[in-house]
């Protein structure tokens, strides 16, 4: 049996790491290979969904085994309540409070969150696969930074410069 502490320790470990891959695969797949999905969600629409919403879930792909298999063996069932966490913070954070995806908006006026909002804005700055900045949903490095690496980007024509 699990205690509090071990069950809290592997949600708070998942969403970490979550936050890990989920920068990865944005910054190498959905603006890699994966360009063809994600690209939808770099352009003007107004339709409620976007093929880049495909990418949550393959995400989701991944927590439902995790609870699955975890129906006896716990630790793998609080890993997929981490992976779930992270997903339904994503939701909250980038389709919510970033994108307004919501029925209603609510922009956060000082803070962490408006530290992430601005972030992801820098990282929409481009519109193209190449030369965007801030990869990471719920960890977003300090924005004179990210600024300093967009105009370096884009003076290099799009190649990664810090």
């Amino acid at each position: 049996m699990l205690s509090v502490a071990a069950k809290a320790a592997l949600v708070i470990s998942a969403v970490l790491a979550m936050e890990g891959v989920a920068t990865l695969v944005h910054r190498y797949v959905m603006h890699g290979i994966g360009w063809g999905w994600h690209r939808s969600h770099h352009e003007p629409h107004d339709d409620l969904l976007e093929r880049n919403d495909l990418y949550a879930v393959c995400f989701a792909l991944l927590s439902a085994p995790l609870f699955v298999l975890g129906a006896d063996r716990p630790v793998l069932w609080w890993i997929g309540v981490g992976v779930a966490l992270y997903g339904l913070l994503y939701f909250i954070v980038h389709d919510g409070l970033v994108h307004r995806r919501w029925p209603f908006h609510w922009v956060p006026r000082r803070g962490y969150l408006k530290h992430l909002v601005q972030a992801h804005r820098l990282h929409h700055a481009v519109r193209d696969r190449d030369g965007a900045v801030s990869f990471g949903f719920l960890y977003a490095a300090p924005l004179d930074r990210l600024v300093r690496q967009l105009r370096a980007r884009s003076r290099s024509g799009g190649e990664e410069a810090s």
